[in-house]
């Protein structure tokens, strides 16, 4: 079974390419940033079980029917909360493209820090230039990705004044005991996070 059957696929963005063209992918792989395409999943796997066990298969949509009404819930918190930003101060500045396909769903912009490789240490003139992209695009909050070095983020954040948000988990779920334990829990890290770092609360 395809389990992204039904998801539309998009495309790094270009200013991403050169973090990503290393990991030889040009379709950006975490659909899953979209609760509706998560919701897609769901459907899918189910229909997956289906297929290899028609005898459970009441269960397994049941269950489906279950988590999707979860998701539902989620995608309206997801919503709710990024209402709450004022549409002037939707731009965030992250290291990693783990987020285009939550941008296209909701309306907040991720930009790459510009001309700076997230693997090595940047240069005074590396800096310079990233405090200027912060200021030019009035980027209202800088996140670190919990699987790139925290370092760059925490330079420009301290240069330009703007927030440092917490994680944002995008590739992994925290430890069992973490933030973003689950699927659900992820998601709702990310918008507290996003929401709490912009608004300064």
């Amino acid at each position: 079974a395809v389990l992204t059957k039904g998801v539309t696929p998009i495309n790094f963005k270009p200013e991403f390419a050169d973090a990503d063209a290393a990991e030889g992918e040009d379709t950006d792989p975490h659909a899953f940033q979209s609760v509706a395409n998560a919701k897609i999943y769901v459907k899918n796997i189910a229909d997956a079980f289906c297929t290899a066990d028609a005898e459970g298969c009441d269960t397994y949509k049941a269950n489906a029917a279950v988590y999707t009404e979860k998701l539902d819930a989620l995608e309206g918190d997801v919503r709710t909360a990024i209402q709450s930003v004022p549409q002037e101060k939707r731009v965030v500045i992250t290291s990693h493209d783990a987020f285009g396909y939550f941008e296209k769903a909701y309306g907040l912009t991720f930009l790459a820090p510009e001309g700076v490789s997230t693997e090595s240490e940047p240069s005074a003139a590396d800096v310079a230039k990233l405090v200027s992209q912060v200021k030019q695009d009035k980027a209202a909050a800088v996140f670190v990705e919990n699987i790139v070095n925290a370092r760059l983020i925490e330079q420009i954040a301290s240069e330009t004044g703007v927030k440092v948000g917490g994680t944002l988990y995008s590739d992994a779920l925290s430890q069992p005991d973490g933030p973003a334990s689950s699927y659900i829990d992820l998601m709702h890290n990310n918008i507290a996070q996003i929401k709490g770092a912009i608004l300064g609360s």
